[in-house]
């Protein structure tokens, strides 16, 4: 894993730790968005695994039924 990617995963893991838990578990997927960009950074590296990600993330709101969706 490179370094690029293991900073990112840091990322994740210090928005799991701290703004996560205040802003309550809303995700809509299982696994949970901060999960699956954990698991997408580890399986596709830092650009494919941000951009998917995010694309993930986009998705996650109100209108949008959610459920399973692995990286």
């Amino acid at each position: 894993m490179s370094p690029a990617v293991k900073a990112a995963r840091l990322l994740v893991r210090a928005y799991q730790l701290t703004l996560s838990g205040v802003l309550g578990g809303q995700c809509r997927f299982a696994p949970s968005c901060s999960q699956y960009a954990l698991d997408a950074l580890a399986k596709y590296g830092l650009w494919r695994g941000a951009a998917k990600s995010l694309r993930r993330v986009a998705r996650c709101h109100p209108y949008h039924p959610g459920g399973y969706d692995p990286a």
